[in-house]
């Protein structure tokens, strides 16, 4: 019998683990560099585990190679992945099309997982940190902690770089290196963003929905609408994480980068001003301090007043009607120069990586290096929220699994 040997535990590697065990014509193990497999799981979905989403399209994911996403996801979509958790007995509820684990708890899929790959024998071995790969004699040697480790087929899956604290430290892409892959560049997706002199600081910790458009040298690249958080150093929120890699990417090429922010997107300009305008006729003798107190959280007040030039003392009947259109700009079109993403360790995931052009992605092999499958966020495709990124994993996983244990018993027929 054959063996696969899987280098990284997490969702992809457990899932590669289980689907190649399950095949019953190979031998399987996981080596893990934490002391524990798939603990990033747990962060995952505000520790709910966003496991995939029922609207699947590859319209949802970037990458330099759009129509590899479309193979792999054509080959393992959303029902293949909800029947792969229902197989395992992992009841799933839906809302709003994000599908959850129906205990809404992240340890129940990661229990879930090792359970099963226990059933299945994958032995897992954790706190070994793999640091070469090489071919001797139709196998390849695995060496880690002083120690080799001999497997048939080799499974990378050892992550990206995002979130070092939960296990991926960019290993993956050092080993994918040494075995001649080259690396589309890497850079923090789904992150927050900075702003230079960040005019809203003192209105950290508020969320207000708004719409968020990123312009890269004055051109608008990305957008989208939702709970936006305010922080002392910049923007937040879901809306902020699924156009920031665009900033990301931009700023890495030395562009300029701007957030246009939509304070009020479900209101047009005119009629806002408008409001404004029945406001100074009400409410004239208040002060411009309690102007916006129906619109927007207290703390948020004063930074509006003070970017459009208005005192927060000065009576609203004294505030003229270039101020107040000047204001209502303001509250549509807020400009903020982005300087840098929040980093590797605060993204959820990594843009880039491993080329899909190295990659036969019906099978997740190496058209490099027969033998070896790549999975995961090592590869060059990150999605936007919602489950997205953890149905790449599962799919990647299962398609390289299967492959390299089906590639096994196919060899051994032949013989």
């Amino acid at each position: 019998m054959r063996t696969v040997g899987i280098i990284g535990g997490g969702a992809s590697g457990l899932a590669a683990a289980i689907t190649a065990a399950s095949e019953k014509t190979v031998r399987v193990f996981v080596l893990e560099h934490q002391e524990k497999a798939g603990r990033k799981l747990l962060s995952t979905g505000n520790g709910r585990c966003n496991l995939t989403n029922e609207n699947m399209s590859p319209s949802f994911f970037r990458s330099r190679e759009p129509e590899a996403v479309k193979t792999v996801l054509k080959c393992f979509g959303y029902e293949e992945t909800i029947r792969f958790f229902h197989g395992l007995g992992l009841m799933t509820k839906s809302k709003n099309g994000y599908v959850y684990p129906r205990s809404a708890q992240a340890s129940a899929v990661l229990h879930t997982l090792r359970q099963e790959a226990e059933r299945l024998g994958v032995q897992i071995h954790t706190g070994v940190h793999v640091a070469e790969i090489r071919q001797k004699r139709g196998k390849f040697l695995i060496y880690a902690g002083g120690k080799a480790y001999d497997a048939d087929r080799v499974l990378l899956s050892a992550g990206g770089k995002a979130s070092p604290v939960l296990g991926s430290d960019g290993s993956g892409y050092t080993l994918a290196k040494q075995l001649g892959h080259t690396l589309v560049p890497v850079m923090p997706a789904l992150v927050q963003l900075k702003v230079h002199s960040c005019p809203l600081a003192k209105a950290a910790g508020m969320r207000i929905d708004a719409g968020v458009r990123i312009l890269v040298n004055g051109k608008s690249a990305a957008g989208d609408r939702g709970e936006l958080l305010l922080t002392s150093y910049g923007i937040s929120g879901i809306p902020v994480f699924q156009v920031s890699r665009f900033a990301s990417g931009a700023l890495r090429e030395g562009k300029r980068v701007q957030a246009e922010l939509d304070l009020l997107s479900d209101l047009s300009e005119a009629d806002f001003f408008q409001y404004l305008i029945c406001q100074k006729r009400n409410r004239g003798e208040l002060p411009a301090s309690a102007y916006l107190s129906g619109v927007f959280p207290d703390k948020l007040v004063p930074c509006l007043l003070s970017l459009s030039g208005i005192s927060a003392r000065r009576k609203v009947k004294e505030i003229s009607e270039d101020k107040l259109r000047y204001l209502a700009c303001q509250c549509k079109h807020l400009m903020l120069q982005i300087e840098a993403d929040n980093g590797f360790d605060n993204a959820q995931v990594c843009a880039g990586g491993v080329s899909l052009k190295e990659i036969d992605c019906r099978t997740m092999q190496s058209r490099l290096v027969k033998g070896v499958y790549l999975t995961g966020e090592l590869l060059d495709a990150d999605g936007i929220c919602g489950g997205y990124n953890l149905q790449w994993a599962w799919a990647t996983g299962c398609l390289a699994g299967r492959a390299a244990a089906q590639a096994e018993e196919i060899r051994k027929v032949r013989k």
